[in-house]
């Protein structure tokens, strides 16, 4: 087994492995989430994904919330035939906020690696399918987020792309959720009688 150093830039054709540089289509996916309270609710929002936040009530539920919301993002973009952002890796969080890993389902991961790959090979859903020796219909249900494409299949395609595929299994990550900002009963108090 090798130790696998990733770019800065999660870029699914991209990855150094020991000194080499090697091409490849990866399964497990994962956005950074910043997470902070809002009041009585938590706030998960991605910096990777404009516009693309959600509100959940508890730490507990945080997770499942982002996670839906993140999904239903890259969704949007993908039925939409754009092209979505690729996840960066963030180390930092901006002040009084937690980072999380969202995981993104395997099928949806499928689905955005092909788009991207497709999109940097610089073809077309007809001129991918001639290269990989299927229709432009089978590209255009390969890209769709709700198919679920056996690991055959993404053989294919990363042979055809001149990638292999590459499958791994995580523990799921935890994170800790930022405290609640406590007040001074007496500060309270006063700032009432002033106003």
């Amino acid at each position: 087994m090798q130790l696998m150093r990733s770019a800065k830039v999660h870029n699914p054709n991209f990855t150094v492995v020991g000194d080499k540089n090697v091409s490849r289509i990866e399964i497990a996916m994962h956005y950074t989430a910043h997470i902070s309270r809002e009041g009585k609710h938590m706030l998960a929002e991605f910096p990777d994904c404009p516009g693309c936040q959600t509100f959940a009530n508890s730490g507990d539920e945080v997770a499942e919330a982002a996670r839906e919301a993140l999904e239903g993002w890259l969704e949007a973009h993908l039925v939409d035939g754009q092209v979505p952002p690729r996840p960066v890796e963030h180390t930092t969080a901006p002040a009084g906020k937690k980072i999380a890993r969202i995981d993104v389902r395997p099928g949806l991961a499928a689905a955005l690696q092909i788009r991207w790959a497709r999109h940097d090979a610089r073809l077309s859903q007809k001129a991918f399918g001639e290269r990989v020796g299927v229709s432009q219909q089978q590209i255009a249900k390969l890209e769709n987020p709700d198919e679920n494409p056996t690991l055959d299949t993404l053989e294919k395609v990363s042979r055809a792309l001149g990638l292999h595929v590459t499958l791994g299994f995580e523990a799921p990550e935890r994170f800790s959720i930022p405290p609640v900002a406590k007040v001074d009963p007496v500060r309270k108090v006063a700032k009432r009688r002033r106003t």
